[in-house]
């Protein structure tokens, strides 16, 4: 390229400042420059377009052709510069700066160019629970106020601590390196309040970026919009950026804020709102056709940051369609039971029961006590790391039950430090910590395992810095890290459950009681980063929360999953809504907010459909053999074809009508924690035979293990018999879980030429073409003892901090049942197990905004 071009795409870029990209390129025309410069010029902010576009992460899904003028950072910048240096101060590596700057230059090129006449932008970004959000979020602040945005009003929560939290941190990173460029509506220690004359703030003489950072509160968002409303002449040339923090709480279907954020935003003609949230399960089911917030320009999913501690990381989660179960994480062994009876100690079970309450210091919450003092005690002997100490104890929401675990917890504390010295607290706090430091090695971590006798020195230093603090709505009381190094027993509810950072988190005693996927994902304050102690993080309890977490872990990566196809499949957020998978006992969100979400397809075409949780009690299990066994003597009388292979331990009967699976389904009864469920497949499979003429045959197979075996054998039918497999058990609490039932193998039984080298779209190309209507469906005998194989120490090192499994231990043998179904060959049928947000509302307009196309602009 030529000097002379160089020069003038700088000019261009100039004008970018002031011009959307449309006039910019009229401009350089008026200013009589050549048409071939001006054509390279096209190209060239073409390839930058394409290069943001096609950045690796974050995935995001955009309505239509949104002209993403916004290309990065320039060197006259002053704010995004200022950010980075506070980053680099504080540690960050060279890495994750340059991730950051991709991701927030992402989310500001899907804004609107400041200049443009009016603009009214919805978007949202999805990120993880302590991941980094804030950051993410003051980065496009940052790049926003570089390029032209003057208002930023920043809703933080509805608590004052989130509030003076983000002020803080805003100040820190955008303010105080310019603090001649910004004026200030709120300050860390005051909400927003009316100032005089608010016309002097917007006006032109007035060159300062005016920052308001506010709590989700009717009061103070009253306020605003009044003050807002008394500057309405001078707002009409102010792009205005509204950062939604904890988008998904108070915002979505209340009476009072959301229609106070609408309010706000209608004395900005110039604005763009974005949301961030870790749990965007209300946000996705906003009504898309009415004057709300539903994103309909664009939705941006972060991805993980690396060493994060994630829902998945923690509980693992269950496979989803076409991935290998055996390549889905179980997740770290952190999590300890806390036993059903232990919670009427801890909790009240009724609000009858609230008052006159007192907790009672059961032997799990002792454990686990104990156990945040050893931790704080082998980080001090480590010396890296976040120099805080916080335990968590969420039990309740209500404050007087907060309140009441102050006295037992500090005398807890004293008799500690009095009996520190006692050979029987030295034995039991030692056993403690060898079993806690065997199950999870520090060597997995990348970390060296602390041994007893090195944290005796600093026990005692743990015990007596340690405070119980009782932070909720009511409460004086505060955490409070800004002075000096914090060791802290934090009980609490909603405050702590929001945004709030417990800064050195390393053990949570978690009861509350939940109903909503993203009241539960947002309890988790203990998902974030362990930088010097990922090792010793642990979570107590019961085992009814944490499936609950592993199902949300399974949810999440799905709901991620559909924001992908928006990136593959060039469809927008008004086009495809992103489906929530349903559970049994927990809902989506708030019943208010679920109001317009309408029941999503759940299609079975081309997935694999296993069992992986069982009852252990004889009852269940007979009758699930009794129709295991009724299914394979029908098939075996009826079916046009038995491939028989005795010496691999498998049969299959070709052919067998539907009917004969939908009466075993209506037999064989599914754990009530599967996600699918009889009816569910049931009603699936007779969708298809009557839209589709499909599914009407199947092959039923039969997978164990070669016969002979003194007492392994297990009879389906006179003639049709073969030896049990082994599945164990992970060594969790509640219903078996064996995790994989089927192998990739085994979905090939009924298929010719399988070689071991498939890959899934291997499989996928020879169902199509062997059974492209058929479906299958196999049985596994399984023996109801299965204890693991034994591995070789080589093989399977002692260092595993992975989930660990244990015999199956079950009353009778167990039916195991997996289902193949083959991909439609046009739309495939659907039944209700998602919801997502209702688009039938929705009247689209094609709009073409490559105005760099087009040489006559």
């Amino acid at each position: 390229m030529t000097d002379e071009f160089e020069s003038m795409y700088e000019t261009f870029r100039a004008l970018l400042d002031v011009f959307p990209p449309a006039e910019s390129v009229k401009r350089l025309e008026q200013f009589g420059i050549s048409p071939d410069i001006v054509q390279q010029i096209r190209e060239r902010h073409e390839q930058q377009r394409v290069r943001i576009r096609e950045l690796e992460g974050p995935h995001s899904v955009i309505l239509g052709n949104r002209d993403t003028w916004y290309t990065g950072p320039q060197a006259k910048d002053k704010f995004w510069p200022a950010v980075v240096d506070r980053l680099r101060t504080d540690g960050w590596p060279q890495p994750a700066i340059e991730y950051l700057d991709d991701s927030s230059t992402r989310v500001v090129s899907l804004l609107n160019h400041p200049k443009e006449r009016s603009f009214s932008t919805r978007g949202l970004v999805v990120g993880y629970v302590q991941s980094g959000k804030t950051t993410n979020f003051t980065s496009v602040m940052a790049k926003a106020a570089d390029r032209g945005y003057k208002l930023f009003i920043v809703l933080a929560g509805i608590h004052n601590g989130l509030r003076r939290q983000t002020q803080a941190r805003l100040v820190q990173q955008l303010v105080e390196p310019n603090p001649s460029l910004w004026s200030q509506l709120t300050g860390v220690d005051k909400d927003f309040t009316p100032q005089e004359n608010p016309a002097s703030y917007f006006g032109k003489s007035n060159r300062t970026h005016v920052l308001c950072v506010v709590k989700k509160n009717a009061t103070v968002l009253r306020k605003l919009a009044k003050w807002l409303e008394k500057a309405s002449t001078y707002l009409e040339d102010c792009p205005a950026l509204i950062i939604d923090d904890e988008a998904d709480q108070a915002t979505v279907a209340t009476k009072s804020i959301n229609p106070l954020i609408l309010n706000i935003m209608s004395h900005l003609p110039r604005s763009a709102y974005v949301g961030y949230t870790a749990s965007p399960f209300a946000n996705l089911l906003i009504d898309p056709s009415a004057e709300d917030l539903y994103p309909k320009d664009f939705i941006v999913s972060l991805p993980k940051p690396d060493q994060h501690f994630g829902t998945e990381v923690l509980f693992g989660r269950y496979a989803l369609d076409g991935e290998d179960p055996e390549q889905v994480d179980d997740g770290y062994d952190m999590i300890r039971s806390v036993p059903e009876g232990d919670i009427a100690c801890v909790r009240p079970l009724s609000r009858a029961k609230v008052e006159g309450f007192e907790p009672v210091i059961t032997d799990t919450l002792r454990r686990a006590v104990e156990y945040f003092w050893l931790v704080t005690a082998a980080r001090r002997v480590r010396g890296t790391g976040n120099p805080h100490n916080t335990m968590l104890i969420h039990t309740s929401v209500n404050t007087a039950v907060h309140n009441s675990f102050r006295k037992p917890l500090e005398r807890m504390c004293d008799s500690a430090a009095g009996s520190m010295n006692s050979a029987g607290q030295l034995a039991r706090l030692r056993d403690l910590w060898e079993q806690e430091t065997a199950r999870v090695p520090a060597e997995d971590f990348g970390e060296r395992k602390v041994e007893f006798d090195e944290l005796l020195p600093h026990l005692m230093g743990a015990i007596a810095d340690c405070r119980v603090i009782t932070d909720n709505s009511s409460s004086e009381d505060r955490l409070d890290y800004g002075s000096g190094p914090v060791v802290a027993i934090a009980v609490g509810g909603n405050t702590l459950s929001r945004g709030l950072t417990l800064e050195g988190l390393s053990v949570s005693y978690f009861v509350r009681a939940v109903s909503a996927y993203d009241t539960l994902l947002q309890m988790g304050r203990w998902f974030g980063f362990r930088n010097g102690y990922a090792d010793l993080p642990r979570i107590w309890m019961t085992d009814e929360l944490a499936e609950w977490f592993r199902y949300l872990a399974t949810v999440e990566t799905e709901m991620r999953r559909d924001i992908d196809v928006y990136m593959t499949e060039n469809v927008t957020p008004l086009d495809f809504a992103v489906r929530l998978r349903t559970h049994p006992a927990l809902r989506v969100t708030a019943a208010a907010k679920m109001r317009d979400a309408v029941t999503a397809a759940s299609a079975y075409g081309g997935q694999r459909v296993q069992t992986h949780y069982f009852h252990t009690e004889a009852d269940w299990l007979t009758k699930n053999i009794d129709a295991a066994r009724i299914l394979v003597a029908t098939a075996h009388s009826i079916s046009s074809e038995v491939d028989e292979r005795p010496k691999d331990g498998r049969y299959v009967f070709h052919d067998v009508p539907y009917d004969a699976v939908i009466h075993f389904l209506g037999s064989y009864q599914f754990h009530e924690r599967s996600s699918n469920t009889s009816k569910l497949i049931a009603d699936y499979i007779n969708n298809r035979v009557v839209t589709a003429d499909s599914l009407r045959r199947w092959n039923i197979a039969i997978v164990g293990t070669p016969q002979g075996k003194p007492g392994n054998d297990f009879t389906f039918a006179p003639g049709v018999t073969v030896g049990r497999t082994v599945r164990s058990r992970l060594d969790v609490a509640g219903p078996a879980d064996i995790k994989t039932l089927m192998s990739r193998r085994d979905a090939a039984v009924d298929l010719t030429g399988y070689k071991a080298d498939w890959v899934e779209d291997d499989f996928r190309k020879q169902r199509r073409v062997q059974r492209p209507d058929t479906g299958l469906l196999i049985l596994y005998p399984i023996d109801k003892k299965s204890a693991p194989a034994l591995r070789a120490p080589a093989a399977h090192p002692p260092t595993s901090g992975r989930k660990q499994r244990v015999p199956l231990d079950a009353e009778e043998h167990v039916i195991g049942v997996a289902l193949v179904f083959p991909e439609p060959s046009a739309g495939d049928s659907s039944v209700e197990g998602y919801v997502s947000a209702d688009l039938s509302k929705i009247s689209l307009e094609d709009e073409d905004y490559s105005f760099l196309d087009n040489e006559e602009l």
